[in-house]
């Protein structure tokens, strides 16, 4: 029984919190572009894929898979992931079956 305005267990439904779902939009809609770049990078290739529009634990898990599914590092930055080297034709295999539309952008 709740005693004044504290809950004990809180309503895990996102949207009566207010919150928005930016997940909700068709993940075949989005465009995602994957690149290979060195560009600040101190010499290093890194492969960056933009454009998921996923909240923060979906993008968190699609970071893991990727990075288990190409054997390699990488991270979250921003509102892009990175993976460690050239990983761009194992990064589009995978999108693709997760049913993004990636597109190669880029040399």
């Amino acid at each position: 029984m709740p005693k004044g305005s504290w809950l004990e267990f809180e309503d895990s439904d996102p949207k009566s919190r207010g919150e928005t779902d930016q997940s909700i939009q068709i993940k075949a809609d989005r465009i995602v572009r994957v690149q290979k770049t060195k560009a600040g990078k101190g010499g290093k290739t890194v492969t960056v894929i933009s454009g998921l529009e996923v909240n923060d634990k979906e993008a968190k898990d699609l970071l893991k898979l990727l990075k288990v599914r190409c054997g390699t590092g990488g991270t979250r930055n921003r509102r892009d992931l990175e993976l460690q080297g050239d990983q761009v034709k194992c990064a589009m295999e995978f999108l693709e079956k997760e049913g993004f539309r990636p597109k190669r952008s880029g040399g």
